[in-house]
């Protein structure tokens, strides 16, 4: 084994302190921003920009910050008011305008001014007054180069300006020694700057059009950094992961796809090539399957079941609870079994002599496939034959759980199913070592659930609407977004609205109660109760998010909905419209800003899941779109995966090609894209033959 690279010198890494003019206490003042060498000090980005381009007054607003240049017309004035304060007011001709420039406490500018003076000035500017209050001057008309000063993130004594002195000092002295890593037909083809171009245009633009070519630099930059590390690791994850062709019968499964009661939507059979395509393949298969609430997700993972069974492997499918795992089975039984595919359930509930007797066959490789919660990770299950793993919402079990269900066999092919809608962007970044798959479809006839925005004082007739369904043997959901009464909060608790719809239909429908203070065999009993229609309206809290399937369940009202992201209004609304009959989601809300108004809008006008996931992000941003600890997601010091999307998409394929070229590993062309590569970390500890 020998090192994949070896590292140069590199000349920026020197202590700050080798700028001029940063000495000792300067230099502890940056270490704490983390600045510690001259390539810290010159990496440092800015986080916006003073906007100092000169204004006509006829196209300003009240209020805006602005700067402009004009005569010095009358005498300073100043008037002292309070105790040492004082007002200095110079009138100033403008082109054609004559306005007032007002100083606060700076009465030694009296001295400073000459009629005709031309001054360049920059404030907040008062239109009724015609009065603009000075934040910065200078004697003199402003030049193009002045137009846009970066701002810094600075904290402690440092003063924005001084940053901008020491980064400019940095500039002059070390710009030469900026080294370029892409290589030069990258910069030909997208037209980016050079790497030292690209750092001088950051942070001394001499005009709006350098401010955009180095951003457009350094997004590509770092995405196609972060994409090299995610498809590097991916293809030694593929090398080293092991893994064995699953040489299914095509005449077999070509039969069973024709038996199925239905035609796969053109999306199921998109990925079903995809998944078919990497159980032959003698890697293993390390991928995402995305498919809206209703798509036919399940139908997939049954073709992908009985391929590898037809080879002689076994199947394990583990969902997060006890009733999904039911639901699951019944459906794979219908499927699977009357083509000789032996399918069975384990659960907690299994015990005993049944439990021994399952375990028994499963692992004499008389069950096919096996399906089950985290039941079927624990020590005594025992595979004959694994070859196929599938995880429903897969986001539900840690990735330990995972593991230990992959490792109950050799090198098994993993496939991961989730009914979260995930906009593409964050697919490629925080799936990125996965392959995704999309059933973006619906199955033809599916009636569309009807969504409804109502505010609070209109729930009466909400109740009698969902009265008229419960009246035809319908069911109804009611979700709220807490379980008890806060002080902090003035949102509807599930424990009140369980008692005011308890007497509210006293004697008429039962009314059940969820959360999750509940134990997983209390909210199992809840949800069988309720999906054998022993219980006709279910108050509950979110927990009822995912994997529950009662087609009778024609109505859902959401209390508070403004409170929730549009992802989980669409999750929560999907439990409703599993059956034949119309059904129908309300939204109770009184959202007072414009980004609550502006969900409650989108939810009414479309059910798609990935135009509501694609909205979610970019009314949220990407942290909270996963939850901000949860999502693993990379932070970027240029680049916005909203906004930058297409960098992102390009930078994706691009290094998916180097990744995958002999050229990229040996040639010196690529040499100090590598370095910087391993820079990164992005090899590790890892090492190639």
């Amino acid at each position: 084994m020998v090192s994949l690279l070896t590292n140069v010198t590199n000349k920026l890494l020197v202590p700050v302190s080798e700028v001029k003019g940063i000495g000792e206490k300067i230099e502890a003042q940056l270490n704490e921003l983390g600045i510690f060498t001259v390539h810290d000090l010159i990496e440092y980005a800015p986080f916006r920009y003073e906007d100092y381009r000169l204004r006509d007054l006829s196209e300003v607003r009240h209020d805006e910050r602005i700067t402009i240049e004009g005569k010095v017309h009358s005498e300073p004035s100043v008037m002292y008011f309070g105790r040492r304060k004082s007002r200095t007011v110079v009138r100033l001709l403008a082109g054609n305008v004559l306005i007032k420039i007002v100083w606060f406490n700076q009465p030694y500018l009296k001295n400073k001014f000459e009629i005709n003076q031309i001054i360049t000035v920059t404030g907040k500017w008062d239109q009724h007054r015609q009065t603009l209050t000075a934040q910065t001057w200078k004697v003199g008309s402003s030049r193009e180069s002045d137009s846009f000063q970066p701002v810094y993130p600075i904290k402690g004594d440092i003063k924005v300006f001084e940053m901008r002195k020491w980064i400019q000092q940095a500039m002059k002295q070390f710009s030469g020694e900026i080294d370029e890593f892409l290589p030069e037909y990258m910069l030909k083809k997208y037209k980016l700057l050079n790497r030292r171009r690209a750092f001088l245009a950051l942070h001394l633009p001499q005009n709006e059009q350098d401010l955009k070519q180095a951003r457009r630099r350094f997004v590509y930059e770092e995405f196609l950094l972060f994409q090299l590390k995610i498809q590097s690791l991916r293809k030694i994850e593929k090398e080293q992961s092991g893994g064995k062709p699953i040489a299914y019968s095509t005449s077999k499964l070509k039969d069973f796809m024709n038996s199925l009661p239905f035609e796969l939507t053109s999306a199921q059979k998109k990925v079903v090539k995809e998944i078919l395509s990497d159980l032959k393949s003698p890697t293993r298969m390390n991928r995402l399957l995305q498919g809206d609430v209703g798509s036919g997700k399940t139908v997939v993972a049954a073709i992908a079941l009985f391929a590898a069974s037809t080879a002689g492997f076994q199947g394990a499918l583990m969902v997060p609870t006890e009733i999904l795992a039911e639901q699951h089975a019944n459906s794979l039984f219908d499927l699977l079994q009357p083509h000789g595919v032996e399918v069975a359930l384990l659960t907690g509930a299994v015990k005993g002599k049944k439990r021994k007797e399952l375990l028994e066959r499963l692992k004499a490789g008389e069950i096919n496939v096996l399906i089950g919660t985290h039941a079927l990770i624990q020590d005594d299950v025992e595979f004959a034959n694994l070859g196929l793993v599938v995880t429903d919402e897969q986001h539900r079990f840690g990735v330990e759980q995972r593991k230990i269900l992959r490792e109950k066999g050799y090198h098994p092919d993993v496939l991961f199913m989730t009914a979260t809608p995930i906009p593409r962007t964050l697919a490629i970044t925080a799936f990125g070592e996965m392959d995704v798959s999309t059933i973006d479809q619906m199955p033809a006839g599916r009636k569309q659930i009807e969504t409804y925005w109502a505010k609070p004082n209109q729930l009466d007739r909400i109740l009698i609407g969902m009265e008229k369904e419960l009246q035809q043997g319908q069911q109804a959901y009611v979700i709220c977004p807490l379980i008890e009464e806060s002080d902090k909060l003035d949102v509807q608790n599930a424990i009140d609205v369980h008692a005011l719809l308890s007497q509210h239909f006293h004697n008429r429908y039962k009314v059940g109660l969820m959360h999750g203070r509940l134990t997983s065999d209390e909210k199992d009993e809840v949800m069988r109760a309720f999906a054998a229609n022993e219980v006709q309206v279910l108050v509950s809290t979110t927990v009822v998010e995912v994997g529950v399937n009662v087609p009778n369940a024609t109505f859902m009202l959401i209390y508070d909905a403004e409170r929730f992201g549009l992802s989980q209004l669409h999750q929560l609304r999907g439990r409703v419209g599993r059956g034949e009959h119309q059904s129908y989601c309300i939204l109770l809300a009184d959202p007072k800003g414009e980004t609550g108004q502006e969900r409650m809008k989108i939810m009414t006008e479309t059910t798609n899941g990935f135009e509501l996931s694609e909205r979610d992000l970019e009314l949220r941003g990407p942290g909270d779109f996963f939850g901000k600890k949860q999502s693993g997601l990379p932070e970027f010091k240029y680049a916005d995966m909203i906004h930058d999307y297409r960098a992102l998409e390009t930078a994706r394929s691009d290094a998916a090609q180097l990744i995958e070229s002999k050229a990229f590993w040996e040639s010196e062309e690529f040499r100090p894209l590598l370095e910087k590569l391993e820079e990164s970390g992005a090899f590790a500890a890892k090492s190639f033959d």
